[in-house]
């Protein structure tokens, strides 16, 4: 009897070892299978395209140096509000201001001189009527004042043209905004075409997104959209579709698409990084299942289906899709269980085992 309690013990571990080994066995290798479920239901399908973009502005404007130059003054810096006409920069260039002048006293030189060939032209008619001088004096002198006229209007037109080359010693801003780029210094040699401020209207942002060309078609202005924006990862912004360029990358194959922000948004920046997904359909009362549900063989489409506690293998017939659901059209009911995540090793017929916390 005391052999036999010493022997009882050793036969329960070895009893146990072989009750977990043919578990594990049956599980992973037999006939029975541990799967999450969803529970086929009715729900509302969001179908949405999705883009990537940053932000832009409407209203914003580079300024570029007309004339090259050096730098005299500096009438306002970066992260300003500046109004419409302020001068952002002004080039200290004296050789403009004497330009002018010269040409001021050249045009008003030939004024006097062809006013005095009018007066000369007047009176010679006159004289040519008495026969005092000759039609050769006359035709000369005519001559001489044409001549003169045509001076007068060359010199009237460099006066213009310096006086509107001093205007370019002065950078204004266009429009009003915040000056978001001053890439000049008082004492700097600026050359002509350089870009030297960007003004930026602040209450005129909106995103810039590309779009596939395939999915250009299913868009049109005013359809919702939701966006995400890289520096405020917590937060989601309602939009609506402005505008749809249409003009396709032949590079990137994708077409420019604005989006007009529903409400402003603190903390917003042009060149912010931005993602949106732009709503094209809703379909109400849709039955769903999710997309990690279904598999395809042979052109077909399936998914496992819990029946009696055993896996069914289930043709069905899918429609439209969001990014987690697709529609089923036929081939499924609502309420039926279905397989969350398929395994090429399940058959017809396996018990299936539920796990805890499955998926609704």
């Amino acid at each position: 009897m005391q052999t036999l309690r010493k022997i009882l013990p050793k036969y329960t571990i070895v009893l146990g070892i072989v009750f977990v080994i043919t578990f594990i066995y049956l599980v992973t290798r037999g006939n029975t299978v541990f799967v999450e479920t969803f529970s086929v239901k009715k729900k509302g399908l969001v179908q949405a395209v999705y883009a990537t973009g940053y932000v832009d502005a409407d209203g914003m404007a580079d300024l570029r140096s007309e004339i090259s130059g050096t730098v005299g003054f500096i009438g306002a810096h970066e992260g300003e509000w500046i109004e419409k006409g302020r001068r952002i920069l002004v080039f200290d260039e004296r050789r403009l201001q004497l330009a002018v002048e010269e040409a001021k006293a050249a045009y008003a030189e030939q004024r006097s001189e062809t006013d005095d060939l009018r007066v000369k032209q007047t009176r010679n008619r006159n004289l040519l009527k008495e026969g005092a001088i000759s039609r050769q004096e006359l035709d000369d002198a005519e001559k001489k004042y044409i001549q003169a006229k045509e001076l007068l209007q060359q010199r009237e037109l460099q006066l213009k043209s310096r006086q509107d080359d001093l205007k370019k010693l002065v950078v204004s801003a266009p429009i009003s905004g915040v000056l978001t780029l001053q890439e000049a210094k008082a004492g700097d040699y600026i050359v002509s075409n350089t870009l030297v401020a960007r003004v930026i209207d602040t209450t005129s942002y909106i995103i810039n997104v590309e779009v596939d060309e395939l999915d250009v078609p299913r868009l049109k202005t005013g359809q919702s959209a939701t966006v995400a924006l890289d520096a405020l990862p917590e937060k989601r912004f309602s939009a609506r579709v402005s505008r749809v360029v249409p003009q396709t990358d032949r590079v990137t194959k994708t077409s420019k698409v604005y989006l007009e922000l529903d409400e402003s948004v603190e903390g917003i920046q042009v060149g912010m990084t931005a993602t949106a997904n732009i709503i094209y359909d809703m379909r109400e009362g849709a039955l769903l299942v999710p997309k990690s549900s279904v598999f395809e063989e042979l052109r077909q489409k399936y998914v496992w289906k819990i029946v009696k506690r055993h896996l069914e293998k289930q043709k069905i017939i899918t429609g439209a899709a969001d990014i987690n659901y697709v529609e089923i059209l036929g081939g499924l009911d609502e309420g039926d269980s279905v397989v969350l995540k398929p395994e090429e090793r399940f058959k017809e017929g396996m018990e299936a085992i539920v796990a805890e916390g499955a998926a609704d």
